[in-house]
């Protein structure tokens, strides 16, 4: 008997009919270019680098996207489904000792691979782990939204185990907890494919322990991406994309769009508080894949920056909206007592995924850092937010150079916020390969501190982050 319920099994059967209904097509920009997936898993140990490596930096960069296995009809090929690849480039001393790119070993990875199973509950429809790579109570953990549980990964990238941390509990997670500095705890914003109508708050301490889940009820199955913590409270952004089967009828493959009926709202839930505590405030309708940090303010309410969509997956069913689509960074001023969101464009230039000095999550700072959109195709441009002036500062990698979203690594007893380095995949679509760049964050338009070429090319993906030795 199949471990799955049986509205999961009806779900899957019902998705795949659906999908066989969309016309064959062999072309997809999301399996093109930079976008291309890779065909091999490859260990690289003889990397020359340009530029003068921080001794300081131990440990491993590692970054995660979509590099499907086997694509049936192209056409209908949604990039936020492919399966998980992560690639990892370990530092030590100044040299950086390997290279490796993994795919995450789901069921469906390992069938492919003629390999066992790996340890571990499952849960969900689609088993992809696709979308973030991080540290987290000494251990490395991939994760996805929606449905499948995380997947803890070894030194090398070798898949060890699924399952909601150490918990035992069979939960949906996300792509992106948010992890105090202070207490050490991930909170995250949960939503399951499979139960539209709540949503959860869930803790996991430093230990890998889950420690609080809160549900909330919520409409039309959102998609929340991302969420926000301060010192007090948790940041929900329930905002007009929402589970759709209509969009899957049309050739979706994955059910999301875009939902004018979809009332948006920002919700502020304590910390320690429960579902009926949530404060809700309208927000005019867009979409926020990210945040970048938030805080409390002595007026009661919560900055808050973000990245922000005027709509997403309203035109398109195989990614996000390429062209026609305004992207701006942002601060809201979340104002409980007036019932209000006052939002500032910081810039209009379109850009992505925003981040900071992250030991100052929860505290108000000063530097932004985002990934400016040169086209629809390549995002070249690095910038630096300064939130207190209002200046912005470029990186540019130059022509045909494609930069991923960069990372910012504090200095070891460093006390400048932006005392460190930031460190990025950059493709390079003259040569088809790829560099790890890394730029100092002090001397943001000048040339890269250290660029760490690579024998191989690492497709356009999603997210990452430094995990030093010490973590």
């Amino acid at each position: 008997m199949s471990s799955l319920s049986l509205k999961e099994r009806a779900v899957g059967w019902l998705s795949a009919r659906m999908k066989s209904r969309v016309p064959y097509s062999d072309s997809n920009r999301y399996l093109e270019g930079i976008y291309a997936p890779v065909s091999e898993e490859r260990t690289e140990t003889k990397l020359t680098i340009t530029g003068d490596l921080p001794r300081e930096l131990n440990g491993l960069y590692a970054r995660i996207g979509p590099n499907p296995m086997h694509v049936s009809n192209p056409g209908a090929y949604h990039w936020f489904t492919g399966d998980g690849m992560v690639h990892g480039l370990r530092l030590e001393n100044g040299q950086a000792a390997w290279y490796r790119n993994r795919w995450i070993g789901t069921d469906s990875v390992r069938r492919h691979q003629n390999l066992p199973k790996v340890p571990g509950p499952r849960r969900g429809v689609v088993d992809a782990v696709n979308t973030n790579v991080f540290g987290h109570g000494g251990r490395i953990w991939a994760s996805v939204e929606a449905g499948a549980l995380p997947v803890e990964l070894d030194g090398e990238l070798g898949t060890v185990k699924h399952g909601l941390f150490d918990s035992t509990a069979l939960r949906a997670f996300t792509a992106h907890p948010r992890i105090d500095p202070v207490t050490g705890e991930a909170h995250a914003i949960c939503y399951d494919a499979l139960k539209p109508n709540r949503i959860s708050h869930v803790v996991v301490d430093a230990r890998c322990q889950v420690t609080k889940v809160v549900e909330v009820p919520v409409k039309h199955g959102p998609m929340i991406h991302d969420c926000a913590i301060t010192r007090s409270q948790v940041i929900i952004l329930d905002l007009p994309v929402t589970f759709s089967v209509k969009h899957v009828f049309q050739g979706a493959g994955l059910p999301y769009g875009w939902n004018d009926r979809h009332q948006a709202r920002v919700g502020l839930l304590p910390r320690d508080g429960a579902a009926k505590d949530v404060r809700w405030i309208p927000v005019d309708p867009c979409y926020v894949f990210h945040t970048c940090n938030a805080y409390d303010l002595d007026d009661g309410g919560v900055m808050l920056d973000v990245v922000v969509h005027a709509r997403m997956f309203d035109r398109s069913r195989i990614g996000p909206e390429a062209d026609g689509t305004r992207i701006t960074f942002e601060r809201w001023h979340i104002d409980p007592a007036r019932g209000a969101v006052k939002r500032t464009v910081i810039s209009e230039q379109n850009q992505e995924f925003p981040r900071c000095n992250e030991t100052l999550n929860t505290r108000p700072y000063r530097y932004a850092y985002t990934v400016g959109f040169s086209n629809a195709e390549q995002a070249r441009g690095l910038f630096r937010h300064d939130l207190h002036t209002g200046t912005t500062l470029t990186h540019d990698h130059g022509a045909g150079r494609s930069t991923g979203e960069a990372v910012f690594v504090p200095r070891q007893g460093g006390t400048a916020e932006d005392d460190g380095w930031l460190m990025a995949y950059v493709h390079d679509a003259n040569t088809q390969r790829s560099d790890l760049v890394v730029v100092n964050a002090q001397d943001l338009t000048g040339p890269p501190q250290a660029i760490v070429h690579l024998p191989v090319r690492v497709p356009a993906g999603f997210h990452g982050n430094w995990i030093p030795d010490s973590h």
